[in-house]
């Protein structure tokens, strides 16, 4: 069986972040114009610290959560999402979330399936992530994001 591959499979530590400044390191508005500005996002970490902030990842797409769609495992246990996901076209297809991982070891597009969370594809890389073992996972709210926490994952990548 020539072309037939194994999906890898690899134990990760996987952390949670969201949108919020707290965890992407942003504050809104600039004391240089008596944070009157607060439209506007400023990056408060070393690497950047004072440059606007703008909410893309590094390879220039905005974050977002895995969406299930309509076909789908999901469906079938919260069958009150059907409705929804017929009458609003863009949840019929699933769409990958936003992982966030060492380029070095996992090159952007790299698609993983992560259990409790769902599929994802690398689109960022953080600053605090180095190394095979690790990745941050995008979710849509602070709440969710620190229910998840952090936690050790079997991670299956996907070809």
């Amino acid at each position: 069986m020539a072309g037939c591959a194994r999906p890898q499979t690899r134990q990760m530590l996987a952390t949670a972040y969201c949108g919020c400044g707290e965890c992407n390191g942003y504050t809104r508005g600039s004391w240089k114009f008596l944070k009157l500005d607060f439209w506007n996002r400023y990056v408060t970490a070393d690497w950047g610290k004072g440059q606007k902030y703008t909410g893309r990842t590094a390879n220039g797409m905005r974050p977002h959560p895995p969406r299930p769609g309509l076909l789908s495992w999901n469906t079938l246990v919260h069958p009150w999402m059907a409705a929804p996901r017929l009458l609003l076209p863009w949840l019929i297809l699933r769409q990958p979330g936003t992982i966030a991982a060492d380029t070095d070891y996992y090159p952007f597009g790299t698609e993983m399936v992560i259990p409790g969370w769902g599929w994802g594809r690398v689109e960022d890389r953080g600053s605090a992530i180095q190394g095979p073992d690790r990745i941050d996972l995008f979710h849509r709210s602070h709440g969710k994001a620190n229910d998840w926490g952090r936690r050790w994952v079997t991670v299956e990548m996907v070809d």
